[in-house]
């Protein structure tokens, strides 16, 4: 178990460096991509470190419902 939260930190301080790399690219599509990331890393933190992954399938379902309706809004207001 120690093993996977280690891997899992490792991969949110990657996509932390790769989304401020990115942020200093001049592109239409560079919001979306961050987005993304981001979206990685709250699954990531979310499943791993606060233990959703053991939690009853309607915790899952508001979390990925969330990151879903949250991405969605966040088109729609671009």
């Amino acid at each position: 178990m120690k093993n996977a939260a280690t891997i899992t930190w490792i991969i949110l301080i990657v996509l932390t460096i790769t989304s401020a790399l990115l942020s200093r690219i001049e592109s239409k599509y560079i919001v979306f991509i961050i987005l993304i990331l981001s979206a990685l890393k709250f699954f990531g933190v979310a499943f791993q470190f606060m233990e959703i992954k053991k939690a009853h399938v309607f915790w899952k379902t508001i979390i990925i419902s969330f990151i879903f309706l949250f991405g969605v809004g966040l088109l729609i207001a671009l």
